[in-house]
């Protein structure tokens, strides 16, 4: 051959037209029809549940942000409180106190407090909950629990008007004890004590700054919170005013008043014990609501009183001059 080397022996391929890209074109602007929604695609639920985790993760299940590392997460009004330690679950179990659930420490060592209180946990259908210590110690918020917790929900308060309709259901004369800036639940125990034994109708708090119905309060009432009503005011001044339009006699307890308690005349008409803080007393204007402040007459060894003892001498002035 002249020309062209060694034929491959293949027969040559025919090459044809080319496609043009109309058509494709024409199809792509079609388009695919309306877009799905996103519960419609392929990674939602995957999308989902994995901000939901995050959500919890943050909110702690709550539906409440965290705080920051290193902050103390704030309890909401409406979470559940826990009292720990065998003696007050018992007895709050005993008085009757309203309760949900009773936690038990697994392996924990049995004696008659504990079989008592899941006695009568078993006997008022209360859940009886096997956990570990440690989740103990996060619920009752590092107290001593000594390996059991009741949990209580969260208390209904009663309306400032509701304390004085008690008592005259009662057919008696209106007794109330308000507290103005207690903050220590403990304190508001110890007078929720003094309040029942002496018959009073009901404590008066205000919704600010100042101590609730809590797992403190309830232990250190020794279950008498079961039985005298709280209520709770938006505006402690103004609730003052409301009784002293219904007839009541407001009396504040404070070190620098101006008559002994004992000498008081009012202690036998409708009144209402306003009780302040140890450090403060009472406030400028729960002072201007007081028909008569008056003080606990003490020697000089001694300038103040705490709350919870202030309260439990005046109300037992109140009780001595009723049976006069």
């Amino acid at each position: 051959m002249a020309a062209g080397g060694r034929a491959s022996g293949r027969p040559a391929k025919k090459k044809g037209p080319s496609k043009g890209t109309g058509g494709q074109v024409r199809r792509g602007l079609q388009g695919k029809g309306a877009t799905p929604p996103a519960e419609m695609r392929h990674w939602y639920k995957d999308k989902a549940r994995t901000e939901r985790i995050s959500r919890e993760e943050r909110t702690g299940g709550t539906g409440t942000r965290r705080p920051a590392a290193g902050g103390r997460q704030r309890r909401s009004e409406d979470s559940p409180e826990y009292i720990g330690g065998r003696n007050p679950v018992l007895e709050a179990l005993q008085a009757g106190v309203p309760c949900t659930a009773l936690y038990v420490a697994q392996r924990i060592d049995n004696d008659d407090r504990v079989r008592d209180s899941i006695k009568i946990a078993a006997e008022h259908g209360i859940a009886l909950l096997e956990t570990t210590r440690d989740k103990l110690d996060r619920l009752t918020e590092g107290a001593v629990h000594q390996g059991i917790a009741l949990q209580i929900p969260a208390y209904d308060y009663a309306h400032p008007s509701e304390l004085v309709e008690l008592a005259h259901d009662a057919a008696e004369v209106p007794l109330i004890v308000a507290l103005d800036s207690v903050t220590d639940p403990r304190n508001l125990g110890a007078i929720a004590r003094s309040a029942t034994a002496f018959g009073a109708h009901g404590l008066l708090v205000p919704s600010r700054r100042s101590a609730g119905v809590t797992a403190g309060a309830w232990k250190t009432s020794a279950g008498t919170l079961a039985t005298l009503r709280v209520a709770r005011a938006a505006n402690l001044t103004a609730a003052l005013r409301e009784y002293r339009d219904a007839g009541l006699f407001v009396i504040g307890l404070d070190g620098a008043g101006d008559t002994d308690i004992d000498a008081v005349d009012l202690l036998t008409e409708p009144a209402v014990i306003v009780v302040g803080s140890e450090g403060k007393g009472l406030s400028r204007l729960v002072r201007e609501q007081c028909d008569v402040v008056a003080r606990i007459p003490m020697r000089g060894a001694a300038e103040s009183l705490n709350a919870g003892v202030a309260a439990g001498v005046a109300l037992y002035e109140v009780a001595r001059h009723r049976r006069l």
